[in-house]
Formats: structure tokens, sequence, C-alpha cells
């Protein structure tokens, strides 16, 4: 089982973490006291935590409007930051899983949704079904992704907004995206930690077309950010910010 709170500001500035793993009762009981000194006690959730690495991870990404999917895009989260409970992707890929979308719209026409959304979802080794980990009212990190796949999800929303109709779309599949900054430490942790193989690591820095920040048109952004490595490197060692062996997920 594991602890992570509803609100995660309070809990993550005071223990630079997104949720804490307890293996047995007594730790779990321990863990619930701790976060409730950090958290109100009705905001601090106790979930299964549900095995598997990055090749389970997975979102489907869509705009959403009258209980219809108006455009989408599944994603596979191969890498995070940190990662076991990651905060940020830092390496996803594009993939043809049309049976997430599908699950994704059966929630959100229950809730009457509308707008951009990213729901998370885990592939659980243990029967084979995906469990739902997160839902990202908002755009998410990668959605730059989406215009590499052929599905520019900001401009459709706004085109939507402005009364201008379009044929649905789907993002192509086999389309990388990457955050150097974060991704470099985090595979050099997975080495280290022998959960990382070097033909994974090499085959995604080969194929994926999207950097996050990078864009030759504007180097400015991509300067700034490597200017700030030696500070975050500072806070992770200095805050005690720590990396675990695999990728973990919260099932709800």
């Amino acid at each position: 089982m594991g602890i992570k709170p509803a609100v995660k500001e309070d809990f993550f500035y005071a223990t630079k973490a997104k949720a804490w793993r307890a293996n047995n009762r007594e730790k779990l009981t321990s863990l619930w006291k701790e976060a409730t000194v950090h958290s109100r006690f009705n905001e601090v959730l106790v979930q299964e935590i549900i095995p598997g690495d990055g090749s389970c991870q997975f979102s489907s990404c869509v705009l959403f409007k009258g209980g219809e999917v108006l455009a989408s895009m599944e994603a596979q989260r191969w890498r995070q930051h940190p990662p076991e409970f990651g905060r940020a992707a830092t390496y996803v890929e594009t993939v043809d899983r049309p049976d997430l979308t599908e699950l994704a719209a059966r929630f959100l026409k229950e809730i009457n949704y509308y707008g951009l959304a990213e729901i998370e979802f885990k592939r659980d080794p243990r029967d084979g079904k995906y469990k739902l980990l997160d839902v990202n009212a908002r755009t998410w990190g990668f959605h730059v992704l989406g215009f590499a796949a052929g599905v520019d999800f900001p401009y459709l929303l706004y085109a939507d907004q402005m009364g201008h109709s379009f044929k649905p779309l789907h993002g192509r599949a086999g389309v990388g995206w990457i955050r150097m900054v974060t991704d470099i430490p985090s595979c050099l942790l997975g080495f280290v930690g022998g959960y990382l193989g070097w033909q994974d690591y090499k085959r995604s820095v080969q194929n994926f077309e999207v950097e996050s920040v990078f864009s030759k048109e504007d180097l400015l952004p991509s300067l700034v950010e490597l200017a700030l490595l030696p500070y975050l490197a500072f806070k992770t060692r200095i805050l005690g910010v720590r990396a675990q062996p695999c990728l973990m997920g919260f099932g709800n």
C-alpha cells in the first residue's frame, strides 16, 4: 500500500516526496500519522500500489465534448522523474491503444466533461486490466507531442471555442517526446541500479521527435534550462530527493 496527499503542495514541499510506500500494516500506520502532520487527515489517501515498470504505464489524451472524443492520442510513459512515484514524465512515446481512449471516454461522459484531459492508466500485470491512476483536466507536460503526432490539442480546443468544425482526429503511433534535463539523471540512476538497459536508452534517444524545451527557432528556453542544472543537482542532493528503483503507480 501507499500514502499520498489529495492536495500535494504542503505535503510535497515538506517531504520532497509525491508518495510513500508502506510494506506492512505497522509502516502504513506510522506513515499515515506522519502524513497528517503535513496534510489534513481527510486529505491523506491510502491506495494500493500497482506493480510494474514503464511498459505498464499509459495515457489517453483527448479533446472531449458532448460525450464524444473529438481528438485523441494514446501514449506510453517509459520513463519519469523520480522513477518510482514520478512527478513528471521524462520519455514518452505515442502508441496505438484505442481501448484506453474508450475507457477514458466512458469516464469523461459520466461526469459530462468538456475540454482537454490526460487520463493516466497502469496495466496491472496480475490481471492484465488497466487501472485508473490520475485525471489531468488541463494540458499536460508532454502535450506538444500531439502536434508532432498530428493532433494539435491547444489549437483544436481554440478552434472548437471559435465554433470551427473538424473531423475527429487520432495521433499516429511511434512518435517520441523527451525532456533531456530530467531524463539523463533518471537514466544514469537506471544504469547504476540495473533497471534500464543501454539498448533501450539508445533506441529512445535515436527515435524521439520532440524535445520538451529545445527549439532551433528559439534557443533561449533550452539555454536557461541548462543553466539550471547545477541548481537542480544541488537541490536533489541537499534536500534528499531520491529516486527509487522502478516505476510504480497508484490504483484508484
